[in-house]
């Protein structure tokens, strides 16, 4: 091979152990010795399964010796986000109250992707109760960039993030109910998709009781990686069915082609946004031009509110039922954080939680009214610059400005509950920058397409990474 085995895709490891090029094990040994090259430095893999990692390969190379029939993801290696189950092993979701509890069965995506063949290497850090856009805890400590210490890696799947990005996983898992897998993938410079709520279906055997509603409106699980095509695959494993979600709706992955065309979202005044990052948002719109998209400047349906009606729903829900055992379990730091949140929501009283609720369908209609027209919407991620590691330490204020001004599209497609793909553009001063590609319910395929375009004429940033590490 013309590069390390670690460096292969999902896909390229995929198709060259089924075609003989390589062995499940081969695979398997590699990330683990690029694990222990860079993990003790990052701190990404906070849960290490290198015994079951070469059984489930040595396992995987039986099979296919034998002839029987391999998934998608036969023999590859992946990692998994510390706060879904894993059978027989801890979902401590980086609070220390919860060290002791063990997974009795491997939640749906899960079960999933050891379907497919995936070969989990181990699982990844999460901050406490995965409620921080930036990975820390009590339990496991900080993760780090592998870009650069001096930026965060993202949150809350930041560990899946600086995984895959480092090499260790040819693909990671992860969540997101406020940015959970857009951020640290933007942060890392790599590609994601929220999927539309429904798509992959989600449940914690552990749980001792259901969802609240917001969680079930507004969180997905989802795949991490360097690419998109990285990214289509894991999502179309990720999403079989699972009964134990009723949530769960099996709809095909493709449909009709739709037009190409894209609304290319307005960055506000006061988003505070860098010249740096708006230059490259207009690269992203180049890029897609060139694909043969046309790309109109679009006012959006009332962008502040809706990142408003976001932020009152999900911590109004989150307070009411777990704000007291949150902050009796949490840190210091996660108190901290939890009381700038709470700053920049607004309180409300049972009647307008629940009219708070009907509203979310006016404002979705005007959002899939204009992705009738128009069937990807692009827009900005983050248009200010990534922080430090631990930033949202750094007051009410400082959390504000990140998450309402600076990331306001990010909140505003978590409310909407529409599919997002997140594609690396360039980077800036060592920081990588993407753009967000939102497209209709359950047309993952559509913004997936439109973020293979920006990819095709950006082209990926993990050679330059892996360069920079050396």
């Amino acid at each position: 091979m013309d590069k390390p085995i670690w460096q292969l895709s999902a896909a390229q490891t995929a198709a060259a152990i089924r075609g003989g090029a390589l062995t499940s094990v081969e695979a398997t040994e590699a990330h683990l010795a690029r694990m222990s090259e860079v993990n003790p430095t990052l701190n990404a893999v906070v849960h290490d399964m290198t015994d079951s990692a070469l059984e489930t390969a040595h396992s995987a190379d039986r099979a296919q010796a034998a002839g029987l029939h391999c998934g998608p993801m036969h023999g590859v290696p992946i990692t998994v986000k510390q706060n879904v189950d894993v059978a027989g092993t801890p979902n401590i979701n980086g609070v220390p109250a919860f060290a002791d509890l063990t997974a009795p069965a491997d939640a749906p995506v899960v079960a999933n992707l050891r379907r497919a063949g995936a070969v989990i290497l181990g699982q990844t850090n999460t901050p406490e109760f995965s409620m921080r856009a930036f990975t820390d805890n009590p339990v496991h400590g900080l993760t780090l960039n592998p870009w650069s210490r001096e930026i965060t890696c993202g949150g809350s799947s930041g560990g899946a993030a600086a995984a895959v990005a480092a090499g260790i996983g040819t693909l990671a898992h992860g969540n997101d109910i406020g940015g959970s897998l857009r951020w640290p993938a933007y942060c890392c410079g790599l590609a994601t998709i929220r999927p539309t709520q429904g798509r992959i279906p989600a449940f914690n055997p552990s749980l001792a009781s259901e969802r609240p509603f917001v969680a079930q409106l507004m969180s997905t699980q989802g795949p991490i990686a360097r690419d998109v095509a990285d990214t289509r695959l894991g999502l179309q494993v990720m999403a079989a069915h699972d009964p134990r979600d009723p949530l769960h709706v099996p709809m095909p992955m493709t449909g009709a082609p739709q037009p190409r065309r894209v609304a290319m979202a307005p960055i506000y005044d006061d988003m505070d946004a860098d010249p740096g990052i708006v230059a490259i948002y207009a690269q992203a719109a180049g890029h897609l031009r060139a694909a043969g998209y046309t790309v109109d400047e679009i006012e959006m349906p009332d962008v502040a509110g809706t990142w408003q009606a976001w932020a009152d729903l999900l911590f109004a829900e989150m307070c009411t039922l777990s704000e007291d055992s949150m902050r009796t379990a949490g840190s210091e730091a996660f108190n901290r954080v939890l009381d700038a949140f709470k700053a920049f929501s607004r309180d409300l009283d049972l009647k307008s939680y629940m009219l708070a609720q009907a509203e979310r369908l006016t404002r979705l209609r005007a959002w899939l009214a204009l992705l009738e027209e128009y069937p990807v919407i692009l827009s900005p991620l983050m248009v200010q610059r990534t922080p430090g590691p631990r930033g949202d330490l750094d007051g009410a204020d400082a959390m504000r400005r990140l998450m309402q001004d600076g990331g306001r599209y990010m909140g505003v497609m978590n409310y909407l509950g529409l599919p997002s793909v997140v594609v690396p553009v360039d980077v800036l001063d060592a920081q990588p920058v993407g753009v967000q590609l939102t497209a209709t319910r359950f047309r993952e395929d559509t913004a997936l397409a439109a973020a293979q375009a920006v990819e095709d004429g950006a082209g990926t940033l993990m050679q330059r990474l892996w360069a920079q590490m050396e």
